[in-house]
């Protein structure tokens, strides 16, 4: 038998314990983002879901600006024809000199609308989470309105955040809050976001687009459009995971899936695992079964009096309400 303590012996088992340690060496894992932490906890989480927030980098915001313009997605240029019609009237509720702030406020689009409306309005406040974006479209407002103050701000509108003191000599301070995004959140966080946002205007209101109740196929039809432009946007942010947080999802291992869950009024989007796998995000590996997926946004829709009652419960004073003529989306004002 050879002497295990043999100079060869032990340079063979001195090299094997090194290459043995190399191979179970740790992956190294390094501070993450918010976007970060919240995937790493949302796939930790049964069943798994992640915030539709982040579906807005650079490229998801673009992505969502397409949906916009489809021909099933009729929540934008419903809502852009009732601000169209009715902003002399809703300028009369806003009043001179206002200070408008837009929570997620995206491409600036709709915001023209009732800018063009007001009486010499003082400040634009947008907030949006997707900062790259966000400061883009301010550059191209502040073109096309010299007069008026644009201030952009970078950060989560959900959360509490302190904005600037009131310019000299300014009116209201307007919250605008279309695109029906309030019907993104669970209904107590519905309700928190609502008392956050009545205590930042008190004295002013907010100006607010509800997507309504309606038809079923309707709606299945809005958020499965025929080009695939919901599916691209919904595996956008599989797509972003890969490229912030060095994650190994296949693309082509999962699908878009968007239904209506009528008792509960809501619009439910996930991710679908086609196939049995594994991904990696930051040294950690998640199984996925068949068919498991990943929640992704939920889309709540109202009825008028529910959302001014939910609307009462915050702090508000429910105000004027404006529709399209087949009542496909309102717009509410509220008094802070």
């Amino acid at each position: 038998m050879r002497n295990p303590t043999s100079s060869s012996s032990l340079s063979s088992f001195v090299a094997s314990s090194k290459s043995q340690k190399a191979e179970r060496a740790p992956v190294p894992v390094v501070p993450l983002s918010e976007f970060g932490r919240e995937m790493q906890a949302g796939l930790a989480r049964s069943p798994r879901s992640i915030s539709p927030k982040f579906f807005y980098d650079a490229a998801g915001s673009q992505l969502f600006d397409r949906i916009c313009e489809l021909p099933e997605y009729y929540p934008t240029r419903t809502e852009l024809r009732i601000l169209g019609e009715c902003a002399g009237e809703i300028a009369e509720q806003v009043g001179p000199n206002a200070e408008i702030v837009e929570f997620g406020a995206g491409s600036l689009t709709k915001v023209r609308l009732l800018l063009d409306a007001l009486e010499t309005p003082k400040r634009y406040l947008p907030i949006d989470i997707s900062g790259e974006h966000l400061e883009a479209a301010a550059e191209r407002l502040k073109a096309d309105y010299p007069a008026l103050v644009v201030q952009p701000i970078a950060a989560d509108y959900t959360m509490p955040l302190v904005l600037p003191a009131p310019m000299a000599g300014s009116g209201r301070r307007v919250g605008f809050f279309p695109g029906s995004t309030i019907g993104n959140f669970e209904p107590d966080e519905a309700l928190a976001f609502l008392q956050l946002a009545a205590r930042m205007l008190r004295g002013g209101g907010l100006l607010i687009g509800v997507d309504l109740v309606k038809a079923p196929e309707r709606l299945h039809a809005a958020y499965n459009d025929a080009q695939g432009v919901t599916a691209e946007f919904n595996l956008n942010l599989l797509r972003r995971a890969n490229t912030e947080l060095d994650a190994d999802f296949d693309l082509d291992g999962f699908a878009h899936a968007a239904f209506y869950n009528a008792p509960r009024q809501r619009i439910e989007m996930h991710l679908v695992s086609r196939k049995a796998q594994s991904v990696s995000l930051n040294g950690e590996r998640f199984g996925f079964e068949e068919g498991e997926t990943i929640h992704t946004e939920y889309s709540h829709k109202f009825t008028v009096d529910g959302l001014r009652a939910l609307a009462v419960r915050a702090g508000f004073r429910p105000g004027a309400v404006w529709t399209d003529p087949e009542r496909l989306f309102s717009v509410h004002w509220l008094a802070a």
